[in-house]
């Protein structure tokens, strides 16, 4: 993410020691939302207290775009749990679905259960401690996804962990022939740039909403191309989306109008 917010907790730096394999993990809260932090100002994810399913931040919110084209998805998996925001959502949204989520900081696993409100693990929800990269090249996992969804920060919040063309082909890789992948990205920053040429080597079409106040920008990539978009039927997909979930769908289709022909 690339909203600041100060963490409640200090960092412990009093004395010398050998450097953590992973970032600390801290809190905050604030009107009601509390935040998860890699011990700096960056903030890594969002939860509303009393709406502990709800995506709260709006790159959150346009992660789900994919929607605008899957309305069964079958197998969603995320990189990167963050506060789990993500994988509660499609957990609850799509209760015929399997959702596996993808995280190497055991700590971040546990802060989710205890402060999230993630759910154990059962026959559709799998949380598993292991690095991205080794998820997406195991052949097990290869053509079995429908929506693959990306958001792998570290406590510096420079972009993405992973961002190379192999990486991308990947994922690729792990989705079905429809399958579609959605990635959070900085747009003010080189990285962004890095990961949409990698995005665009390993995809077959990749588009970009536009950036969202916080300086998110959520890419869509495609395994098949799709063409030229369809606006009366996103138009009308987005409006199902409404008023079955309430995500603002409607905008995520009038920042598609907005890019340049052809994209």
């Amino acid at each position: 993410m690339l909203i600041k917010r100060k963490s409640i907790e200090q960092q412990e730096s009093s004395r010398p020691a050998r450097k953590p394999k992973y970032a600390p993990v801290t809190l905050s809260e604030q009107d009601g939302v509390r935040y998860l932090h890699f011990g700096t100002e960056w903030v890594q994810g969002a939860m509303r207290i009393r709406k502990p399913d709800w995506p709260e931040l709006e790159y959150a919110q346009q992660m789900m775009s994919w929607m605008l084209w899957l309305e069964q998805p079958r197998h969603v998996a995320q990189l990167g749990l963050g506060t789990a925001t993500l994988t509660k959502y499609c957990y609850k949204q799509f209760p015929e679905a399997k959702v596996t989520a993808i995280e190497l900081n055991p700590s971040v696993i546990a802060i989710c259960a205890s402060m999230f409100k993630l759910p154990d693990n059962d026959e559709r929800l799998q949380v598993l401690e292991m690095d991205a990269n080794d998820y997406v090249n195991d052949a097990a996992n290869h053509a079995t996804l429908d929506v693959l969804q990306v958001d792998l920060y570290d406590a510096t919040a420079r972009g993405p962990v992973l961002d190379s063309a192999e990486f991308y082909q990947a994922c690729a890789a792990c989705l079905g022939e429809d399958g579609i992948m959605t990635v959070n990205l900085f747009g003010d920053h080189p990285s962004y740039a890095k990961n949409v040429k990698a995005m665009k080597f390993a995809f077959e079409q990749v588009i970009c909403l536009p950036e969202v106040h916080d300086g998110n920008v959520v890419a869509i990539a495609f395994k098949t191309r799709r063409g030229a978009l369809d606006f009366a039927a996103l138009d009308a997909r987005a409006a199902q989306i409404v008023a079955d979930t309430k995500l603002p769908a409607k905008s995520w289709v009038k920042g598609l109008k907005t890019l340049p022909a052809g994209k």
